[in-house]
């Protein structure tokens, strides 16, 4: 059985999710984490964050993890940001934990959501994905590819699992080579 843990009154972070034998999200101490407001720099604490309605835009991480949220009776926890509200129900089947997520908001209202996690995982892990996904690449990773960067792209996409030749499904040593990626994927 898996038990999640929330830090509703700074930003909603996931701080934990445990198993019986681990504990999977990675954490760090970040005092600063307490007493951000919206439009500070954002603060990685670790864990998971929910980020909405941007993920590497302005705001950096999204509107609601510098957000208070708040808890229903029934565990349902909400957040208001700027233009919309976002509200999460987590629920435990076993050894897996669904979390169903509604999102409020005008008409033609534009948003990415993401689930930002930082995982304690060893150099063996693998990510699991479905092979061929789009999969987004920034410029961080232009000395990691196959090919050279496009003058001025913002971004460049191509298949899971090695877009551009960059495998991603490996984790590896942590030797400074990590780089983030958006994957367009149902399940991961």
């Amino acid at each position: 059985m898996l038990t999640l843990t929330t830090d509703p009154a700074h930003g909603g972070r996931w701080t934990s999710l445990r198993s019986p034998a681990r504990e999977w999200l990675w954490h760090r101490p970040a005092p600063g984490r307490d007493t951000v407001v919206p439009g500070d720099a954002f603060v990685d604490a670790g864990g998971l964050e929910e980020c909405v309605p941007t993920v590497r835009g302005l705001p950096d991480h999204g509107d609601v993890w510098a957000r208070p949220w708040t808890r229903d009776a029934d565990g349902t926890e909400h957040v208001r940001g700027t233009s919309f509200t976002l509200a999460r129900t987590p629920r435990a089947d076993g050894d897996r934990l669904h979390v169903d997520y509604r999102l409020t908001a005008p008409a033609g209202f534009r948003f990415v959501w993401a689930a930002h996690a930082l995982l304690d995982l060893s150099e063996q892990a693998t990510l699991r994905m479905p092979d061929g996904a789009d999969t987004r690449l920034f410029p961080e990773a232009a000395t990691l590819l196959d090919g050279a960067w496009p003058a001025g792209a913002p971004w460049i996409a191509g298949p899971w699992p090695a877009p551009h030749g960059l495998p991603l499904d490996r984790l590896g040593p942590d030797d400074g080579t990590a780089v983030g990626a958006v994957v367009d994927t149902p399940s991961c």
